[in-house]
C-alpha cells in the first residue's frame, strides 16, 4: 500500500512527518529507509517503508531534492506527525529548521515541567560531525505500540546497502521486512532477535565506519528525555554498551534454523514467499542465497523448477525420528513471548470487556429450511454457500430492519450507520483478525461466499490491508464448525454489538402438536448497553430468526 503526497516544488528545506494512515493509527514505524541522507529524491520515490499493526506501506516522496536528514532510525517508532526526515536542496543547511522543531517540543514539555525542559537543554551533544543515524522502531499499525525483532539479516560490522533487508519485524497482525535506506556500516544493534521495541525505540546505528555512535545513542536519548519524562519511567533504558550488545547479537545469529519438510520453518523473506506461491514453487526446493541461507527475490527469479522435481526427494526417504519423552511424568514448560497480535487482542477485548457494559440475548432458531434451502442454492451456485453466509445474508437484511442496532459507540456521541458493513471474525495461527464485508446487504449469497473465502485466506497468509479491516458497523463470529452449540463474544469496539453463532444440532422439537426432530440452531446477541437497549435488541433476533426459519424473505 502506498502513502502518496501530492508533489510540491521544493523552494526550502521541508520536514517530512508522519502521516496518518488509518482512522486509529497513533504512530508509525520506518520498517526499512529506501533512501539514504545526501541521495538525490525525486518525486514518486519510496523513502521508507512504514509499519503499522497491520499492514506495511510505502512511503513516496512529492518532492524533488536532496535527503538532507533522516530523523528517525529502522525500527524506530514515530508518533503522527513526528519528523521522519528533511528533504532540500544540496547543501542547505538544516540546523535552524530542526532547532526550530526541538523548540516546539521543549516548549511543549516546559508546559508540563519547565524545570526538567531547562536542565535537558543545558546537556545537548553537538552530534553535527557524526556522520551516522540512529534507526528507531516505527508505528506501522493505527494500535502498534512495540514491534519484536523475528530476526536480524545483518549483524555488527556487516557493510549495508540502501535496500538491503536489515531484519523482520513482528506486529500483531504481520511480519514485515524492515529495509536499509543507507550506504554504510551496521555500528550498533540495540534489541536482540526475539526482543520487543516501544515505537520510537532505538533499533540500530548506521554510518561511515569508526563512527562515535556512542555519542549519538546519548545524544538521542537525551533528546528522548527532553520529549518527555513519563516515558523514561515506563520504558526501559536501551543498553548502550557496543560489546555485551555484539556478543548477545552474535549468539543469537549462530543459532541453527531448523527447517522442516513443510516449508513453514524455512527462512524466506515474505516477498519470496508471495513470489514462490503465485508461481506456484514449493519453497522448500529453493536454495537461498541470502544470509543463513534465506531465501530472497534473486533466488525465486532463478529458480528452475524442472532441474529440482527429475531429483530425488531425500526429505521423502529420510523416516522421522519418534520423539519420546525423557522421563514419563516430568514436569516442564516453556514460556513463550506474547506476539503483537496477542497483545492487540488483549488490549482491546479487555477494554471492550471492562468498559462497554455488555449483556446478553440468546435465541433458538429452527433451521429445517434453511438446510433445504441450502442445498437447492448450492445446485445452481457458481461458489459453495456455507451456513455462516446465510447468516451472514440475513443479518444484514435484519440490520436494514432495525438502523438501531447498526449504530457505534464513540463516548460522547452515538452514530447511527446508514451503511452495513459486517465483520467477520476469522481465525489465525496467531490469533484472531476481522476482515469486513462491506454493504453486506447489497450483495448476493454468492459475492458474499466469494468475498469471505477471498478474506479468510488472506487473513491466513497476512495479506490483509488496513481497508480490508477497518470499518466494520457490526461483527459476527461463528464457533459451530467446531462443534460448538453456543458462546457469548465479546463486542468489538466501535461496534455496539457482536453476534455469536453456535452449531446447527438435531433436536426434539414441537410441531402441529408432535415432537419431531428438528435442526436447531442457537446465537446469542452480545450487546453494549450504552448504545443499545435490551427490546431492541430482541426485536432484532425475532426478526433474524423469521428470516433463517423462512430464507425466501432474504431474497426480497
Amino acid at each position: 500500500m502506498h502513502t502518496v503526497i501530492r508533489r510540491k516544488k521544493i523552494k526550502m528545506a521541508e520536514i517530512i512527518r508522519m502521516p496518518k494512515m488509518s482512522d486509529t493509527m497513533e504512530e508509525g514505524v520506518i520498517a526499512q529507509w529506501l533512501k539514504k541522507e545526501g541521495e538525490t529524491v525525486k518525486s514518486g520515490d519510496i523513502l521508507a517503508e512504514v509499519e503499522t499493526d497491520k499492514a506495511t506501506m510505502e512511503l513516496e516522496s512529492y518532492w524533488d531534492g536532496v535527503l538532507l536528514h533522516i530523523g528517525i532510525k529502522e525500527g524506530e517508532s514515530v508518533p503522527v506527525d513526528g519528523v521522519i526526515a528533511i528533504i532540500g536542496k544540496k547543501g542547505e543547511d538544516v540546523k535552524a529548521l530542526l532547532s526550530s522543531e526541538s523548540a516546539n517540543v521543549s516548549s511543549n514539555d516546559s508546559k508540563v515541567e519547565a524545570p526538567v525542559a531547562v536542565s535537558n537543554s543545558a546537556e545537548k551533544i553537538d552530534v553535527s560531525g557524526i556522520n551516522a543515524t540512529v534507526v528507531t522502531m516505527p508505528k506501522m499499525s493505527d494500535t502498534m505500540e512495540e514491534g519484536v525483532i523475528a530476526d536480524w539479516l545483518k549483524k555488527e560490522g556487516d557493510s549495508v546497502k540502501s535496500g538491503d533487508v536489515l531484519a523482520e519485524i513482528e506486529t500483531d497482525k504481520a511480519t514485515m521486512e524492515f529495509e536499509s535506506y543507507w550506504d554504510g556500516v551496521l555500528l550498533y544493534i540495540g534489541a536482540k532477535s526475539g526482543d520487543s521495541i516501544p515505537v520510537n525505540g532505538v533499533l540500530a546505528v548506521i554510518g561511515e565506519k569508526g563512527a562515535d555512535f556512542q555519542t549519538l545513542l546519548k545524544a538521542h536519548q537525551n533528546n528522548a528525555s527532553d520529549a518527555t519524562d513519563s516515558d523514561l519511567d515506563q520504558k526501559p533504558a536501551v543498553t548502550v554498551s557496543s560489546n555485551d550488545t555484539k556478543q548477545e547479537v552474535t549468539a543469537v545469529q549462530n543459532e541453527t534454523v531448523v527447517v522442516s519438510s513443510n516449508g513453514k520453518d524455512i527462512k524466506a523473506s515474505p516477498l519470496a514467499r508471495k513470489m514462490a506461491k503465485d508461481l506456484g514453487y514449493d519453497i522448500a526446493q529453493i536454495k537461498g542465497s541470502g544470509d543463513y541461507g534465506r531465501i530472497v527475490k534473486k533466488d525465486i527469479e532463478s529458480f528452475t523448477p524442472s532441474a529440482v522435481a527429475t531429483a530425488p526427494s531425500a526429505a521423502k526417504a529420510t523416516p522421522q525420528a519418534v520423539q519420546l519423552p525423557s522421563v514419563v511424568g516430568e514436569e516442564s514448560y516453556e514460556e513463550i513471548k506474547v506476539s503483537q497480535m496477542r497483545k492487540t487482542i488483549a488490549k482491546r477485548l479487555s477494554e471492550s470487556k471492562f468498559t462497554a457494559p455488555h449483556f446478553y440475548l440468546t435465541m433458538e432458531i429452527n433451521m429445517d429450511k434453511a438446510i433445504e434451502a441450502r442445498k437447492s442454492i448450492n445446485e445452481i451456485s457458481p461458489v459453495k454457500v456455507s451456513f455462516n453466509d446465510l447468516v451472514l445474508k440475513a443479518t444484514a437484511a435484519a440490520l436494514r430492519k432495525h438502523p438501531d442496532v447498526n449504530v457505534s459507540w464513540l463516548g460522547d456521541k452515538l452514530r447511527k450507520n446508514h451503511h452495513i458493513n459486517i465483520g467477520v471474525a476469522v481465525a489465525v495461527p496467531e490469533g484472531l483478525i476481522v476482515p469486513v464485508v462491506r454493504f453486506a446487504d447489497n450483495k448476493s449469497l454468492s459475492h458474499i461466499s466469494t468475498e469471505v473465502k477471498s478474506l479468510a485466506t488472506k487473513a491466513a497468509n497476512k495479506e490483509l490491508q488496513p481497508k480490508d479491516w477497518e470499518g466494520s458497523t457490526f461483527t459476527i463470529s461463528n464457533l459451530g464448525m467446531f462443534g460448538i452449540d453456543e458462546f457469548t463474544a465479546i463486542i468489538n469496539p466501535p461496534d455496539a454489538c457482536i453476534l455469536a453463532v453456535g452449531g446447527i444440532k438435531q433436536t426434539p422439537v414441537v410441531k402441529d402438536g408432535q415432537i419431531v426432530p428438528g435442526n436447531v440452531m442457537k446465537v446469542t446477541l452480545s450487546c453494549d448497553h450504552r448504545a443499545v437497549d435490551g427490546a431492541v435488541g430482541a426485536a432484532f433476533l425475532q426478526t433474524l430468526r423469521n428470516l433463517l426459519e423462512d430464507p425466501v424473505r432474504i431474497m426480497i
